[in-house]
């Protein structure tokens, strides 16, 4: 199966968190999209790595994502090694890409820093002829490198390339993210330690921020990315045509 856009992610749930809204609209345009996790989130404070990878599954079939897949990779251990890059390289060849959205470059959580870094490379080196990888049944996989790649924004804001409209799909992002209900919106009588993402405080920020680059372009909701790799290219303006932002 060739992809239209993968999603490569440090934990489960942060594609949820960042970037759901982009890949459910892109899903109901017609294209393929798939979430490539590269841990399970196994040292999170609330549930377990079973949970959570169960939970994945649920939010990946509210989104409406064609795979999703997880790379096994240590929590609280990535590292921009050959073992880790090589599970990332094996996906890209596999699914071939034309989009990727990734960690962004700085954040809070090392793990998602050290994400970003690691798909980079993996990526590129994913287009190398001689760099050899082979699949599930031992075949050898052909070279192939993702045509854009994007960073979608976590923690730590940054000046946003683009902004996508997601005012249509901002309902699935959210029932996306409470498909992880072990980690969002607990109540005061949960017994498992609350965490600085479990709080419906931290639930309520991630639609203000949906709502503030919503307003930047002119719509109700969006999400922020930042592209990497040189200048966006186009060959026309139609898209700007179609964007109605108040400046």
């Amino acid at each position: 199966m060739q992809l239209d856009v993968l999603a490569i992610a440090a934990h489960p749930d942060d594609v949820e968190l960042c970037c759901a809204g982009t890949l459910a609209a892109l899903v109901k345009s017609g294209r393929k999209a798939g979430i490539l996790d590269l841990t399970r989130g196994e040292m999170g404070t609330r549930g377990s790595p079973e949970l959570r990878l169960e939970e994945a599954q649920n939010a990946a079939g509210i989104l409406g994502v064609s795979v999703r897949e997880n790379a096994g990779l240590p929590d609280c251990g990535l590292e921009n090694t050959f073992k880790h890059r090589e599970a990332v390289i094996r996906n890209i060849r596999k699914y071939r890409p034309d989009i990727c959205f990734i960690n962004a470059k700085e954040d809070r959580h090392p793990d998602h820093r050290n994400a970003a870094r690691l798909a980079l490379d993996a990526l590129f080196y994913a287009g190398l002829n001689k760099l050899e990888t082979r699949d599930e049944s031992g075949e050898l996989q052909q070279p192939w490198r993702p045509h854009h790649i994007l960073h979608f924004m976590q923690h730590w804001p940054f000046d946003p390339t683009l902004v996508f409209d997601i005012t249509e799909t901002m309902n699935l992002k959210e029932k996306a993210i409470r498909a992880f209900a072990s980690q969002f919106n607990a109540d005061e009588n949960d017994a498992e330690p609350q965490t600085y993402v479990s709080s419906g405080r931290f639930f309520e920020s991630l639609r203000g921020r949906a709502r503030e680059y919503g307003q930047q372009i002119g719509v109700t909701f969006g999400e922020p990315f930042l592209y990497h790799g040189g200048p966006i290219p186009v060959s026309d303006l139609e898209f700007l045509f179609k964007a109605r932002p108040e400046r």
